[in-house]
């Protein structure tokens, strides 16, 4: 019943604007944009203190986790199935064809605690963005991106480490080293 009313809840604030709302099952701390589009919302779990922005497209049917404080930009993509290849494979045989023909892929996605996904961005079938990633704007993620990777292009390859980052930032508030390492580990 709360899957449905927060759907509903969605629907509706689509049509008088695009404010952000708090508060999904499971998630209070969590935020979908109303004009985001979930599909197989089913396979979807969401940990809390997660933000979705504008305009994304996320399909679940094959299961995505999105862990906690994961940050998805605008205009992204995550797919858990894809039917580009049967299709192109098939011809038209794919329309009558039973079941999953040869080149379909179906596989779960999971994006790792605190990781943020750039905008224009998809993520492929399968992936895995690992905790303390960062995937740049319009980078295609396709297979692994290690913990704390920031990930660039198309595919993404490894172009450096939040850990980096993190560091120069810790060092400036030494105070949030403790909430740090609590989700990333020791330094």
């Amino acid at each position: 019943m709360r899957v449905f009313l927060n759907r509903l809840r969605r629907r509706l604030v689509r049509l008088i604007g695009f404010r952000m709302l708090f508060g999904e099952t499971g998630a209070p701390y969590s935020r979908i944009a109303p004009s985001t589009c979930i599909e197989g919302e089913a396979g979807l779990e969401l940990a809390d203190h997660v933000f979705i922005g504008q305009f994304n497209f996320i399909d679940a049917s094959a299961g995505l986790l999105i862990e906690e404080g994961v940050q998805i930009t605008n205009f992204c993509s995550i797919v858990t199935h894809t039917t580009h290849n049967a299709l192109r494979i098939n011809g038209r045989r794919f329309a009558v064809v039973g079941g999953e023909p040869p080149g379909y892929v179906k596989a779960p996605v999971r994006l790792g605690a605190y990781s943020f996904v750039g905008p224009h961005s998809l993520i492929e079938p399968g992936s895995v963005l690992g905790k303390g990633a960062m995937l740049c704007a319009y980078s295609q993620l396709r297979g692994v991106a290690p913990d704390f990777a920031i990930m660039a292009g198309q595919p993404a390859r490894q172009v450096g480490d939040t850990r980096e980052r993190d560091a120069a930032l810790l060092a400036r508030h030494p105070e949030l080293r403790e909430a740090y390492e609590a989700w990333a580990g020791k330094s």
